[in-house]
């Protein structure tokens, strides 16, 4: 994976195998336990009398076999090279655990569970690497995992990139373009981000002018799009420039967006979590909902549209219907008495919503079926609105497509600041820059919490 990415993992991995190795000493300890009753030995001591033994083995286990390279090169590595790595990292553990326990004048007892716990504990981190490696492959072939990236710069410098890269990490890329901003003006960049729905440009221009890399850098800030680059600094105004590495080589990165974190892996975490008991909690009032629609308006209680998500990437949002089945035929009809600046439409007292509809609106109730696509990861509980694929089209500042760089939300800045009383579409993007640029689990914890109040009041809703 790709530098803070492969970090981030190994961390989530060693944790992980912390766990297993708790779990593989208390069973050590408990098979001991029964054979010294079995041979009418004895009883070994406590367990409380091994809790030192297990603060030696948990935390330390897991920094040596990273030391020794048991995480690295998941998808390459064989089996017999992980069952080598790892049993050599136990040995070691268990040797040390030994000394000290002997120097301690522990019961044999205490050394007899140490010699069971290799046993139990190498099966447990290779069926745990077994399965990493599984879902990684899963991750790969389906593209989730692989990574749409450009590569700019001179034809010769990106061979020679590419080149330098290892196998498993060209793997977790998927190329879906390359262009030399030495010759092609960056308009073609940015073409090219809207239409491959880029994640990362990777520039590999060590011989190109810096005004031209800085246009080009400018423009992915402007986009939401990371730039990675081995260069000189760069000024930007928004981006934060940051250090990572690829292939070995020193990259400078300049993001405009939240780096991979905990943070943002508790927030993913929170969207699961949030959206699965929110659905089981609102399930009286979506079948209500549905009952509702199917009575008062011909059609389908679902309504579903392409959206755009994370990078302008398109997906198909849910909501209960609050309009009649004709809605979008209606709606040239009614553009002139739209009442939001920019690409966004929205009218006051549309004609289009039907009684009950109006209700499910007031109360926000109508976006309940989007917790499935928070469910589904095209969404998050809180972050910009996603907006109509043909909205976005049309959006004519360049700087405005920023809001794409995060995932979509439920609620956001402008959900709790008076949602349709604010008609000024710069007003609205203001506010979504504002949550990208500021973001932390309390912001989101606050918006959620705001959310409350201004949902049952029916704030700004009509």
């Amino acid at each position: 994976m790709l530098g803070r990415k492969q970090e981030f993992n190994l961390k989530l991995n060693q944790i992980v195998d912390s766990v297993l190795l708790a779990l593989a000493f208390w069973l050590a300890y408990a098979v001991r336990s029964v054979s010294t009753d079995w041979l009418g030995r004895p009883a070994i001591p406590p367990i409380d009398r091994f809790y030192w033994q297990l603060m030696v083995l948990v935390p330390f286990t897991p920094l040596v076999l990273e030391r020794i390279g048991f995480y690295s090169h998941v998808l390459q590595k064989p089996f017999l090279r992980s069952l080598s790595l790892a049993s050599r990292g136990l040995i070691i553990m268990v040797l040390v655990t030994s000394v000290i326990s002997t120097f301690g004048r522990q019961a044999a007892e205490s050394r007899a569970v140490l010699l069971i716990f290799p046993f139990l504990a190498v099966p447990a981190l290779l069926a745990r690497e077994a399965v990493s490696r599984m879902r990684l492959r899963q991750l790969v072939r389906s593209g989730v995992l692989r990574e749409r990236v450009v590569f700019a710069g001179p034809p010769a410098d990106i061979d020679k990139l590419i080149a330098s890269l290892p196998a498993g990490q060209i793997d977790e890329l998927q190329v879906v373009g390359r262009i030399d901003i030495s010759k092609e003006p960056v308009e073609h960049l940015v073409l090219l981000l809207h239409e491959q729905n880029v994640e990362r440009v990777i520039f590999a221009a060590g011989r190109v002018h810096l005004n031209r890399i800085e246009e080009a850098v400018n423009a992915c800030e402007l986009e939401g799009v990371e730039a990675w680059l081995s260069a000189e600094f760069i000024q930007t105004s928004i981006a934060r420039p940051t250090f990572d590495a690829m292939g070995g080589k020193p990259m400078l990165v300049f993001r405009c967006t939240p780096e991979v974190s905990w943070a943002l892996f508790v927030k993913s975490l929170i969207d699961k979590v949030g959206a699965l008991v929110l659905l089981l909690v609102s399930a009286p009032f979506m079948l209500a909902a549905w009952l509702g629609i199917r009575i008062t308006s011909p059609g389908p209680a679902i309504f579903s549209q392409m959206r755009c998500g994370r990078h302008g990437k398109p997906f198909r949002m849910y909501k209960f219907r609050t309009m009649t089945t004709d809605a979008e035929q209606q709606k040239a009809a009614l553009m002139e008495r739209n009442q939001m600046s920019g690409p966004v439409f929205k009218v006051e007292n549309d004609p289009r919503i039907f009684p009950f509809g109006r209700l499910l609106r007031k109360y926000s109730i109508d976006e309940l079926p989007q917790l499935i696509n928070v469910l589904s990861g095209d969404m998050s509980l809180v972050g910009p609105r996603p907006l109509p694929v043909d909205e976005v089209a049309n959006i004519a500042d360049a700087a405005h497509r920023r809001r794409l760089s995060v995932n979509p939300g439920l609620t956001c800045l402008w959900q709790i600041s008076g949602r349709n009383e604010i008609r000024d579409f710069d007003r609205w993007v203001a506010l979504d820059l504002e949550y990208i640029d500021n973001w932390s689990l309390w912001l989101d914890i606050k918006i959620l919490l705001r959310t409350i109040p201004a949902v049952l009041l029916g704030s700004g809703a009509r």
